[in-house]
């Protein structure tokens, strides 16, 4: 299954860092900036986790909430915010239920070597539930202000 601009985005109740439970009913009306990333305290994971964490407060002025989903553990999770002091919600998918739901589960290539990943993904969705932008295969640089910018536009 894959999700398209347009499209009710599919709801999302996963455990979160910190113990208890994250879903998009909990932020209804607000937008929400749901990105998918493959792991915790990977070089890239980092730094894109960082740039949505520095620039929270911006984004929380614009009215959106940002949730950051992957497979890795809530444990993981926690270990990752508190050694780069992170300051956004990351929510654990480790059935990999709410990956494939949204399409970002998919066939990777490293080295000649096929594997099942998650593709670096963004989904900006509104306050009534529909999804305004994709960005798929995200490249680190420059994502988050792009993000933010439309943020701005939908509010």
């Amino acid at each position: 299954m894959s999700v398209s601009v347009g499209d009710k985005a599919p709801e999302v109740t996963l455990p979160r860092d910190g113990g208890g439970a994250i879903s998009l009913a909990d932020h209804a009306g607000k937008i929400v900036v749901l990105y998918f990333y493959p792991r915790d305290d990977t070089s890239g994971c980092t730094k894109q986790a960082i740039g949505f964490s520095e620039k929270r407060a911006e984004f929380e002025a614009a009215g959106a909430v940002i949730i950051g989903v992957s497979k890795d553990s809530v444990a993981s999770h926690d270990r990752f915010k508190a050694k780069h002091g992170l300051d956004l919600a990351l929510a654990s998918d480790e059935a990999g239920d709410v990956v494939e739901r949204y399409g970002v589960w998919v066939e990777k290539s490293m080295y000649g070597r096929k594997y099942m990943g998650i593709e670096r993904s963004t989904f900006l969705i509104d306050g009534d539930g529909i999804v305004r932008q994709i960005w798929r295969k995200v490249r680190i640089p420059g994502h988050v202000d792009e993000v933010l910018s439309a943020v701005r536009a939908l509010s």
